[in-house]
């Protein structure tokens, strides 16, 4: 018996944490408060959840009648950056041509290649970002400006479920609950800040909306191998992002063992593990506007679907 575990609404508003079996939402208050709680004391609950799962199926709520909220509400949201082959590849040769490289497609892709592979002789790369950024699976992502070169990151995002620093990477599966969708959204045009000659992560990721997660996650146990998994993200229908996780040069472990070495990890915390290969720069700078549609899908983990509106 599989299931998800989230948060959700109703007509009424009001939050609720629910457990997911067969598209279908089971209340489980009183019992749990929320989901928070229950990664507190996580392997207590897991066992709890698997009887609830046996017990229920055919009750509760249709999940497409739902409001999907995050599903945790995290007090910490880490992002693993520059985690992919063929991303790197994509990336390092599109800013070789704009720096005015004139070698063919082939050769700067070529070069890209090399680029993505020397990650692999240093440190995963891991930047936070703020809660307030976090919205839900079906919620409108709203393109603030300044900048109009706005941009999707679908990832593989990990739920903590046990605490620490220092983690060694052996153990580090066993701090994780389980996995959701995330989708980092960027406004690529204000990345850069030259008065200062440094990355502005502030302005082109850490806006309200920006971080579109859930609609649940799958406890680790019903996801054998993350490796296996596909993420697959469409806008407005056509696809863009269609990559394998196994692409991935830092693994889960390693991600969440280095994020240890510099702070404690703290139950519910968010932690996204990188883009694949397909962002807009990739489709011809076909950058998101107000009435554009993602639809993100990670295989066994839901899907999300998200409008993009104007600001008010």
């Amino acid at each position: 018996m599989t299931f998800g575990l989230g948060t959700f609404s109703a007509a009424d508003g009001v939050a609720f944490p629910g457990l997911v079996v067969d598209g279908r939402v089971h209340d489980l208050r009183p019992e749990f408060s929320d989901t928070l709680s229950m990664l507190n004391d996580w392997e207590a609950s897991l066992g709890r959840l698997r009887e609830l799962a046996v017990a229920l199926p055919g009750e509760g709520l249709a999940l497409d009648s739902l409001r999907p909220l995050p599903p945790v509400a995290s007090g910490q949201v880490l992002c693993g950056g520059a985690n992919y082959y063929t991303h790197l590849e994509q990336l390092h040769a599109a800013l070789l041509r704009k720096q005015g490289d004139q070698r063919s497609d082939e050769e700067l892709f070529a070069e890209g290649r090399k680029f993505g592979r020397s990650r692999l002789d240093g440190e995963a790369f891991v930047f936070a970002a703020l809660p307030s950024t976090v919205s839900g699976a079906t919620d409108d992502v709203v393109l603030w400006g300044p900048g109009e070169q706005h941009d999707w990151e679908l990832e593989l995002a990990v739920i903590i479920g046990r605490g620490g620093r220092d983690i060694d990477v052996t153990d580090a599966l066993d701090h994780v609950a389980g996995y959701t969708i995330s989708n980092d959204i960027s406004t690529r045009d204000v990345m850069s800040r030259p008065d200062v000659g440094m990355t502005d992560y502030l302005m082109t990721k850490v806006r309200p909306t920006f971080f579109p997660t859930g609609p649940y996650f799958v406890p680790r146990e019903f996801v054998p191998d993350y490796r296996d998994l596909r993420i697959t993200l469409k806008v407005n229908g056509e696809v863009m992002q269609n990559e394998s996780v196994d692409d991935m040069i830092f693994g889960v472990e390693q991600l969440v063992a280095y994020a240890s070495t510099i702070l404690e990890l703290r139950p519910g915390d968010l932690l996204l593990t990188g883009s694949p290969a397909g962002n807009a720069g990739h489709h011809g700078n076909r950058w998101l506007v107000p009435g554009d549609v993602m639809e993100g899908e990670i295989t066994g983990l839901g899907v999300q679907r998200n409008r993009c509106v104007k600001p008010a």
